[in-house]
């Protein structure tokens, strides 16, 4: 059984022209439909809709206000919806043609052959001291982000033991690196990268932190983010690098009820990587990042009043 990563996401939102506008500079793509629904898509076709908070045709919210109603996997193959649907038992049902089931925090997820199609990053040419990848030629500028792909969600879960079964003993996730009792890094394929789902513990309160676009690489995390600042919206924190998984990032305050990310460069998973166990700490989430952004104007640090 092969779960290939988030192939969709759905979001609740009380204000579709904001979302819409907000999309629009993220750097995804709009497919025109119905008013009462919005379709966007990555470079490898992975999907945000969106609708209003009050759609009857929205799964149930684990949470009050905009938040994620649903994340759809992707799949390797038709023959792989079976085998999930089996693992779920009583808790599967269909609906419209796609397999879903419920987590043990309210959150709706779908099953589905994974529509995403392949797409090479930019390169990333790195020079130094005897090693010159980069021969005669600028490294890039971005002038904006246009995300590859939607990479990873992250959940406060209300008991993480029950999440965790949901995750490894009943779609066959994977534990990259943990923070044990509070957290852990989960990965739907091997190889594959870092994880697909984070998952914190926040007991009675679960929810949506963020969800996280894959760019090219850190100057296209950097373009991104000056473009978002440029238009007004405001980082939630970053630019930074995170020390478990490696990734460069930047996270904007959204109208979806928590961040959005870019980030780039994150860690390749094979069946020889050592999932690590990690204090809960400051220093363990961010090797190091700007607290208020960089102006999308001056290009200089935000500071707060």
């Amino acid at each position: 059984m092969m779960i290939t990563g988030v192939d969709a996401v759905t979001f609740g939102v009380t204000d579709l022209a904001e979302a819409r506008a907000y999309l629009a500079d993220w750097g995804l793509a709009e497919t025109p439909g119905p008013k009462d629904k919005l379709l966007f898509s990555t470079r490898d076709g992975s999907e945000v809709v969106v609708r209003h908070n009050d759609d009857p045709a929205l799964p149930s919210a684990m949470q009050a206000g905009p938040t994620l109603r649903m994340v759809v996997w992707g799949v390797d193959d038709e023959t792989t919806i079976p085998a999930i649907a089996a693992r779920l038992g009583e808790e599967a049902r269909w609906e419209d043609g796609l397999l879903l089931a419920t987590d043990p925090n309210g959150l709706t997820h779908g099953f589905r052959p994974t529509r995403r199609v392949a797409v090479e990053a930019d390169a990333q040419d790195v020079n130094g001291p005897g090693v010159h990848r980069r021969v005669d030629q600028r490294s890039p500028v971005y002038e904006r982000a246009v995300p590859i792909s939607i990479g990873h969600v992250v959940l406060f879960v209300d008991n993480l033991e029950k999440t965790l079964d949901f995750f490894l003993k009943t779609l066959g996730f994977v534990v990259s690196d943990s923070y044990p009792g509070h957290a852990a890094f989960l990965r739907a394929s091997t190889p594959g990268p870092h994880h697909s789902a984070f998952v914190l513990q926040r007991p009675g309160k679960p929810g949506l932190n963020h969800v996280a676009f894959t760019v090219s690489n850190i100057h296209e995390v950097f373009g991104g983010g000056l473009a978002m600042s440029a238009k007004g919206w405001e980082s939630d924190l970053g630019p930074g690098r995170h020390p478990i998984s490696s990734a460069y990032f930047w996270y904007f305050k959204s109208p979806f009820g928590g961040s959005l990310e870019y980030y780039a460069d994150d860690d390749w998973c094979t069946e020889n990587w050592v999932a690590g166990e990690f204090e809960r700490t400051p220093n363990n989430f961010t090797e190091w990042a700007i607290a208020g952004g960089i102006d999308g104007k001056t290009r200089r640090q935000s500071r707060a009043a």
